[in-house]
């Protein structure tokens, strides 16, 4: 792993059209989302019944802590996870029928880490989702919702065996906790570590450092050309050289050969591990590197 810090990193991309697709899959017969009057159009954002209070209550208080710190207070896109009240299946969904699949474990392999909650409170989320609407914005009372619910000695335990051979507390991540105080930035920053993701791009985030992801490009003749990815699709990639210049190359299948250099590569890949417990007792402990 590279040094420098680069515990987690993913892109939770096109998970509303997951969401959308297992709609599909498991059928609208039982539970159709209301319709426009006139065509088999589903509404964009259904009126319904709004759930009792205390109902809500529970679901906005256990989203904020299972689920926030990748979809944002406001269910509107966080740093890693996509907008939810734009999310076809949770306008789609009824009691959470819908959502209890990719919350019990559906996603692991694309991302989503499994969250160990009982059905009930997928329901209780479900309905404070749907009380949402598309112009509710960031909820003054959000903040006050306490997401540090872990264990900071099983923290360690686990930042130890997973974390330690790559980053150290008295190194690159010494005074992590003072230079994060707020929790659900600390979180959001080792979580994913340079920005990224459902509502934004943001740039490097102040106080750590994550090397950029770079190409190398080796043409028909042999030659190579190397610098910082800019863009690729199965079409081009392109590439800023070393002395700012940039460049672009068609792609024809393997042609010309195309390596990418990813330092968050390997926590994107330990993000799909992670269980919810893992995820709040890292932020525990990792709150307490001051």
């Amino acid at each position: 792993m590279t040094r420098g810090f680069v515990l987690a990193g993913l892109v939770i991309s096109g998970a509303s059209y997951f969401l959308y697709m297992s709609a599909l899959a498991q059928g609208q017969n039982a539970g159709q989302a209301p319709r426009a009057p006139g065509t088999n159009m589903s509404v964009a954002y259904p009126a319904r019944p709004k759930a009792p209070q205390e109902v809500l209550d529970r679901g906005k208080s256990v989203y904020g802590v299972h689920c926030a710190f990748c979809h944002g207070s406001d269910a509107a896109g966080g740093e890693a996870g996509p907008n939810l009240l734009r999310s076809t299946v949770v306008l789609e969904d009824q009691d959470g029928e819908l959502i209890m699949p990719i919350v019990h474990g559906a996603r692991v392999d694309n991302g989503m880490p499994q969250i160990p909650i009982e059905d009930a409170q997928v329901k209780d989320i479900a309905a404070w989702l749907h009380s949402l609407r598309v112009e509710s914005r960031t909820d003054p009372n959000a903040e006050k919702i306490n997401i540090l619910i872990g264990d900071a000695r099983a923290g360690e335990a686990y930042f130890q065996k997973t974390c330690a051979g790559c980053h150290s507390v008295t190194g690159d991540l010494k005074d992590f906790g003072a230079k994060f105080p707020d929790p659900k930035t600390l979180q959001q920053t080792w979580l994913l570590p340079g920005g990224g993701g459902g509502r934004r791009r943001s740039g490097p985030t102040p106080g750590i450092q994550v090397p950029p992801t770079t190409v190398t490009v080796t043409q028909a003749n042999g030659q190579m050309v190397e610098g910082e990815l800019s863009s690729i699709d199965d079409f081009a990639v392109s590439l800023v050289e070393p002395d700012g210049t940039y460049r672009t190359f068609a792609r024809n299948g393997d042609q010309p050969a195309v390596e990418l250099h990813d330092p968050l590569a390997l926590h994107r890949k330990l993000f799909k591990t992670y269980q919810d417990k893992d995820i709040h007792d890292l932020t525990a402990y990792l709150t307490t590197i001051k």
